[in-house]
C-alpha cells in the first residue's frame, strides 16, 4: 500500500450526492476528488483500484467519540481508536473532553491536536468541555466544533447542571453547544431509591426515560431563549423524540447511536454490563419511535459514542462497573445491514453517517462524492455477510456488545485523503489525517 497522489478507483457502485447509485469511476489528486464519471481514461501514474461489485462511499464522520489519550491510554489511544476507525470505513472523528487532563483549556485542546498530528490515521477534531468556571475558554478555543456540556452522567468538574450555570453558557457566544442530556437531580435522587442492587438492568430505571427528557426539555428551553445553536448527543427516549417532533427549531440538530437503534434493555440479560451506557439502552417501543424519528429527521444524524473500557472493569460488581462501550468499527456495517433488511436506504445511511455531520459541524468538502470534495471514501461489500469477533477488532477494549452479530457492509478499501489507510484487512500505519476546519 503506497502513498499515490492519483488514486483511480474503477467500477464502483457510487452513491452520489443525489442519493442515486451509478457505476462508474472515480478520480483523486492531492487529497481532492477531481473526477466522477461513467469511464474515466487511464491516468499514468495514478494508482487503480479495481472496485467491481462493491459499493463507494463517502467516509463516515464519527461525531461523538472518546478515545482516552491522555490520561487513560491502557483504554484506548489514538492510534489504536483511529486504526479501528479505518477499519470501520470511519475516515473522520470529534472527540470529547473528558480524558485526564481535561479539554477545558487552549493548552488541553493543543496538546490533543499536537497527539493526533503525529497518531492519528484519519482527521480529527476535538470539542472544549464546559465548566461552571471556563466561560472565556469556551468563548475562544479553536479550532473545535463546539461546546461540550454534560448536564449528567458526570462528576467533578466537567458537571454543569443548574439552569443559572447553564444559562451563564447558552447567554454569551454563538459557538454550537452540545449537550449530554440527563437530569442529574434525579438520577441522584433514583440512585438513593435503587441503593444495593447490583442488576445492571437497574442502570436503565435509575437514569430513566424522565431524566433525560427533563434535560432536553431545559436545553431547548434555554436554546430558544437566547437562540443558540444546540446539538442534542446520543438521544435515547422516544420522549425526546416526540418532543422534537413538536418543537425542533431549526439551529436544532440531534444524534442517535447504533446502540439506541439495534439494542434494548434485553441486553442485559444476555451481555451484562457490556451493555451498560449512558445514556442507557431503552425499550423496544423507544427503538421503533427512535428509527421513525431518523427516517423522518427529526433526528439529524449517527454518532457511535465510541466508549471503550476494559473487561477487567466491565466485569465489576454493578454499579461499580464502567458505563460505555465501543462502536467505530461496527457502525456502518449495522446500519448498512439495517438497510439491507429495509429499515432504512444506503443513500440515507450515507446523509446520517456522512453528509448531515458535516453541513451540522460546517466541516467544508466532506460528505459527499463530487469533484472538489475531499477524497475521504470507503468501499464496502454489501453481498457478503460476516460475524463480529471479539479477535478481529483493533480497539484495544478488543470486544463489542454486537459480538457473534452476522453483518454486512464491511469496509473493503478505506481512503483518506486520497490515501488508501485500510485495504483488505491491512491497515497503512503510515497514512495520517489532518486537523478539521469547522466554518
Amino acid at each position: 500500500m503506497s502513498s499515490p497522489k492519483s488514486l483511480l478507483i474503477r467500477r464502483a457502485r457510487i452513491i452520489l450526492p443525489n442519493g442515486e447509485l451509478m457505476i462508474g469511476d472515480v478520480l483523486t489528486r492531492d487529497r481532492q476528488i477531481v473526477e466522477v464519471a461513467p469511464e474515466i481514461s487511464e491516468i499514468s501514474l495514478a494508482t487503480e483500484v479495481d472496485a467491481e461489485g462493491l459499493t463507494l462511499l463517502p467516509g463516515v464522520i464519527d461525531p461523538q467519540v472518546h478515545f482516552r489519550e491522555p490520561g487513560l491510554e491502557y483504554k484506548e489511544d489514538l492510534f489504536t481508536a483511529s486504526c479501528a476507525c479505518a477499519k470501520g470505513g470511519v475516515t473522520s472523528f470529534l472527540e470529547m473532553p473528558n480524558t485526564r487532563p481535561l479539554t477545558t483549556t487552549q493548552q488541553a485542546l493543543d496538546d490533543k491536536l499536537e497527539r493526533a498530528s503525529q497518531k492519528c490515521l484519519v482527521n480529527y477534531g476535538f470539542f472544549i468541555g464546559a465548566t461552571p468556571e471556563n466561560l472565556p475558554d469556551l468563548l475562544l478555543a479553536k479550532p473545535t466544533p463546539g461546546i461540550k456540556i454534560f448536564m449528567g452522567s458526570m462528576h467533578g468538574q466537567l458537571l454543569v447542571d443548574g439552569e443559572i450555570a447553564l444559562s451563564a453558557i447558552f447567554a454569551k457566544g454563538d459557538r454550537l453547544i452540545a449537550v449530554h442530556a440527563e437530569d442529574q437531580a434525579r438520577i441522584n435522587q433514583r440512585r438513593q431509591e435503587f441503593a444495593n442492587i447490583h442488576d445492571p438492568a437497574i442502570h436503565s430505571q435509575i437514569q430513566d426515560n424522565q431524566a433525560a427528557l427533563l434535560a432536553t426539555q431545559l436545553a431547548l428551553k434555554l436554546s430558544q431563549k437566547y437562540q443558540r445553536r444546540l446539538h442534542i448527543l446520543h438521544m435515547s427516549t422516544a420522549e425526546e423524540a416526540e418532543l422534537l417532533r413538536q418543537q425542533k427549531p431549526s439551529w436544532v440538530t440531534a444524534e442517535v447511536t447504533p446502540q439506541h437503534l439495534l439494542l434494548n434493555t434485553s441486553a442485559y440479560q444476555q451481555i451484562g454490563t457490556l451493555a451498560q451506557m449512558n445514556p442507557p439502552l431503552r425499550s423496544p417501543h423507544d427503538n421503533e419511535v427512535l428509527w421513525q424519528a431518523l427516517r423522518d429527521g427529526v433526528i439529524d444524524f449517527i454518532a457511535t459514542d465510541h466508549a471503550p473500557h476494559t473487561l477487567e472493569e466491565k466485569a465489576q460488581e454493578y454499579p461499580n462497573s464502567p458505563s460505555g462501550m465501543p462502536g467505530v468499527e461496527t457502525s456502518l456495517a449495522l446500519m448498512l445491514t439495517a438497510a439491507m433488511e429495509g429499515k432504512c436506504t444506503v443513500a440515507q445511511v450515507v446523509n446520517w453517517m456522512s453528509k448531515n455531520v458535516a453541513v451540522a459541524y460546517g466541516i467544508p468538502n466532506k460528505g459527499a462524492i463530487a469533484p472538489g470534495y475531499d477524497a475521504d471514501l470507503v468501499l464496502v461489500d454489501l453481498n457478503t455477510y460476516r460475524p463480529v469477533q471479539r479477535e478481529e477488532l483493533l480497539t484495544k477494549c478488543h470486544w463489542s456488545p454486537f459480538e457473534g452479530w452476522n453483518l454486512t457492509g464491511w469496509a473493503k478499501t478505506t481512503i483518506v485523503g486520497g490515501e488508501i489507510v485500510y485495504d483488505k484487512g491491512q491497515v497503512n500505519t503510515q497514512v495520517r489525517g489532518q486537523a478539521l476546519t469547522f466554518l
